[in-house]
């Protein structure tokens, strides 16, 4: 009896909300929230900001890898590249 009447903390609120989300919704519902979350982001925000989240996730990227992780995305996008353009 006592258990009820501890209270759950925000945490474990959204935690438990957003598991029973996850288990009643499709790859859909998400796509489609997602896609209203940026519309609406796009129509709030400038090119400013978007040039500041930018930079940020630039730093925080460099900060967390090395030479040889740029050295593989730059490959992949390379490959990906000459293989759209129909290049060897």
């Amino acid at each position: 009896m006592a258990d009820k009447d501890k209270k759950m903390t925000v945490e474990e609120a959204g935690r438990k909300g957003g598991e029973a989300t996850a288990d009643s919704h499709d790859k859909e519902f998400y796509q489609e929230i997602g896609k209203k979350g940026g519309e609406s982001t796009a129509d709030n925000h400038d090119k400013e900001f978007y040039q500041e989240i930018g930079k940020k996730g630039g730093e925080a990227t460099a900060d967390s890898h090395d030479k040889d992780f740029y050295q593989e995305i730059g490959e992949k996008g390379g490959n990906a590249r000459a293989k759209n353009n129909g290049e060897d």
